[in-house]
C-alpha cells in the first residue's frame, strides 16, 4: 500500500474543504479558521514530498500572518468587533474541529515518514539536489525556471496591495483623511507665519504698589 498517495489525496481533500469553506462561510473568524486550515494542509502536502522549506515557511510565515489579514479586514470592512467579542464561545466548536484535524495531519505525517523506508522516488527533483540544501535548490529553481511566474505572481501581488489602499482611501464622512497631492503642493507661506514682537517688556506697576509708594 502506498502511504504517501493516500496521505496525499487526504491533505489534498482537507485543503480543497477547507478552502471551499474560506469562501462560503459567512462569518470572518470561520473563514479564518479555515484558511489556517488550508494553509496547514498545503504545508503538510509539502513536507510530504520534501519540501520541507516551503512547508515550514507556510506555516511560520502565513499562518501568522492570517491574523494580520483578519485585523486589516476588520478595519477595513466595518465590523463591529464588540459584537464580535460577545458569544466567543459559539467559534469554540469550529475551532477545536480544525485543531482536531491540525493533530491529526500531523500523526499521520509522522506516520507515513516512520512506516516509508524510501519516501521519495530516485528521481524526485528534491532527491536530485540532495547534494545542495533545500532552500538553494529552490531559489535557483524559483529565479532560472520559473522566472516569468514569478514575475506574474509579484505583479499580481502589487496590484492586490494597491486596491487594498485604495479600497482604505474611499471618501467617508466623519473622519479624517490626508491628500497627498495637497499636502506636497503646500507652501511654507501658507503653514508658517512670522511675528515680530520684542524680547523684553517693561513690567507695570500695580495700582495698590502705585499708592502704597506715593504714601
Amino acid at each position: 500500500m502506498d502511504w504517501i498517495k493516500i496521505a496525499f489525496y487526504a491533505f489534498a481533500a482537507v485543503a480543497v474543504a477547507s478552502a471551499g469553506a474560506v469562501i462560503s462561510v459567512r462569518n470572518p473568524v470561520n473563514a479564518v479558521l479555515c484558511l489556517i486550515l488550508t494553509f496547514f494542509s498545503v504545508a503538510c502536502t509539502w513536507l510530504l514530498v520534501g519540501a520541507e522549506f516551503l512547508g515550514v515557511a507556510l506555516i511560520l510565515v502565513y499562518v501568522g500572518a492570517v491574523m494580520v489579514l483578519f485585523l486589516f479586514v476588520v478595519m477595513m470592512l466595518d465590523i463591529d468587533v464588540a459584537a464580535l467579542r460577545e458569544g466567543w464561545v459559539r467559534f469554540l466548536p469550529v475551532g477545536v474541529v480544525v485543531a482536531v484535524v491540525m493533530l491529526v495531519q500531523v500523526l499521520a505525517l509522522i506516520g507515513v515518514k516512520a512506516r516509508t523506508a524510501t519516501p521519495f522516488p530516485a528521481d524526485n527533483a528534491a532527491a536530485l539536489a540532495a547534494d545542495a540544501s533545500n532552500t538553494r535548490w529552490l531559489a535557483e529553481t524559483l529565479f532560472t525556471q520559473y522566472l516569468l511566474p514569478f514575475e506574474f505572481a509579484a505583479v499580481i501581488l502589487t496590484v492586490a496591495v494597491i486596491a487594498a489602499v485604495m479600497i482604505t482611501l474611499r471618501k467617508r464622512t466623519g473622519i479624517k483623511t490626508q491628500n497627498p497631492a495637497e499636502q506636497s503642493r503646500v507652501k511654507a507661506a501658507d503653514r508658517l507665519r512670522m511675528v515680530s514682537m520684542p524680547a523684553e517688556k517693561a513690567a507695570s506697576l500695580a495700582p495698590n504698589a502705585e499708592g502704597e509708594g506715593q504714601a
